[in-house]
C-alpha cells in the first residue's frame, strides 16, 4: 500500500536548553519517528555542541537561529526563562512543547495563553505524571473524586530549589486533580516551612473545590525515602495510584451482574435495600510506557494533525494559578 504525504511527514523539532532534561528530550525526539531533530541551543555552546553530536543534529549559536530552522521547540531552559523563549517562539510561528511549571508568574501564562490564540499555535506544557503508566491504566474507569490525597516526597537535590517545593514538585499532583475534579477551586489552606533552601521544601495544602470535593495535598524535597502516591474516594470506588512503582489498584463496589466485574477479586458482599452489591478488587493491566517519550510524541501527533494537546496552555496556567496561591497561604502562614 502506498504511504500518503501526510504520513511520511516529519515535524522538524529542536530543543533550547540541554541540561539533564533537556537533554533527555533530544534523545526522546531522536527515537521519533515522526519527528526530525534539527537541533539544539544552550547558553553552554560546549554541552550543546557535544549533545549534538551524540544525537546527530547541530548546535546553534542562537535562539533565533535555531528557531528559524524548526517547527516546534521543547522549552527546557530555567522556568525564569520560560516566558521570554516560548514568546519569540510562538511570534515567529514556531509550536512549543514548555516544561512546567509553564512560567513563573501568572500574568507570564496568560500571556503565553493569548499569544498562541492569537497566532494559532499550540502550547503543550510538560505535565509528565498525565502520561504515567499507572494514570493510563485507569483510562476506562470513571474517575470522580470527592476526597484526594496525595504525597510527593524526593530526597534532596540541589537542581529545581531555584523554586519552592510547591513549584518544583507539588504542581504535579495539582495538575492530575485538576484534571479530574472538573470544579472551581473554593479555598486553600496551605502551610510550609524552608528547611535548606530560601522558599518552602516541604508544604501542605489542603485544597476545597465549589463541588464539595477537597484535596489534601503534600510534597517535600527532603525526605529520607521517596514517594509518588494518590489516592481517590468517591461514591462506590476508592482508587490508589503509586506513580514511583508504576501500580494502580482499584476497589469497587459493583451491581451483582455488572460485567464490569469479570476478572476481578471479590472482596465481599453487600446488601443495599433489596441489592446485592459485591466489593471487587483489581489491578489494572500496567502497560510500558516511557512517559516523556510518549507525551513528547502526543505533541508532535498535536502538530502534525492539528489536536489540541493533551496537556493545554491553559491546564498549565490553572495548575499555576492554583500553586501560586497555595504558595501564597504559606508565606502568610511562614514558620521560618
Amino acid at each position: 500500500m502506498e504511504i500518503s504525504q501526510e504520513e511520511k511527514r516529519k515535524l522538524n523539532v529542536g530543543v533550547i536548553g540541554v541540561g539533564h532534561l533537556g537533554s533527555l528530550h533530544a534523545k526522546m525526539y531522536a527515537g521519533i519517528e515522526s519527528a526530525q531533530l534539527v537541533g539544539l541551543f544552550d547558553v553552554d555552546s560546549a554541552r550543546a555542541n557535544e549533545r549534538a553530536r551524540e544525537y546527530n543534529c547541530k548546535a546553534f549559536s542562537s535562539v533565533e537561529e535555531l528557531l528559524d530552522a524548526v517547527d516546534a521547540v521543547s522549552v527546557t531552559t530555567p522556568t525564569t526563562l520560560h516566558h521570554k523563549i516560548a514568546s519569540e517562539a510562538i511570534r515567529r510561528g514556531k509550536h512549543v512543547f514548555i516544561e512546567k511549571p509553564i512560567t513563573t508568574t501568572i500574568e507570564e501564562a496568560k500571556e503565553l495563553v493569548e499569544l498562541s490564540r492569537k497566532h494559532k499555535m499550540k502550547i503543550q506544557v510538560g505535565h509528565i505524571e498525565r502520561f504515567n503508566p499507572a494514570l493510563l491504566a485507569l483510562e476506562k474507569y470513571q474517575i470522580r473524586p470527592m476526597f484526594v490525597e496525595s504525597h510527593r516526597l524526593a530526597q534532596f537535590n540541589p537542581r529545581g530549589t531555584d523554586v519552592a517545593v510547591v513549584l518544583d514538585l507539588m504542581i504535579h499532583d495539582i495538575d492530575i486533580i485538576l484534571s479530574f475534579v472538573k470544579s472551581s477551586v473554593k479555598s486553600i489552606q496551605a502551610n510550609g516551612i524552608a528547611v535548606v533552601s530560601d522558599s518552602a521544601d516541604i508544604a501542605n495544602a489542603r485544597i476545597q473545590f465549589e463541588n464539595g470535593c477537597v484535596a489534601n495535598v503534600t510534597a517535600s524535597r527532603i525526605s529520607q525515602k521517596k514517594m509518588r502516591k494518590m489516592r481517590f474516594f468517591q461514591r462506590d470506588a476508592y482508587i490508589s495510584i503509586d506513580f514511583s512503582d508504576a501500580v494502580a489498584e482499584v476497589f469497587r463496589l459493583v451491581d451483582e451482574n455488572d460485567p464490569s466485574a469479570k476478572n476481578t477479586m471479590l472482596l465481599g458482599a453487600i446488601t443495599q435495600g433489596t441489592v446485592q452489591r459485591k466489593i471487587v478488587y483489581e489491578q489494572p493491566e500496567i502497560k510500558e510506557v516511557n512517559a516523556l517519550k510518549y507525551e513528547l510524541e502526543l505533541f508532535v501527533d498535536a502538530v502534525l494533525h492539528n489536536k489540541q494537546p493533551v496537556v493545554t496552555a491553559e491546564d498549565g496556567l490553572r495548575a499555576l494559578e492554583v500553586a501560586q496561591q497555595i504558595i501564597e497561604e504559606i508565606n502568610q502562614n511562614k514558620l521560618w
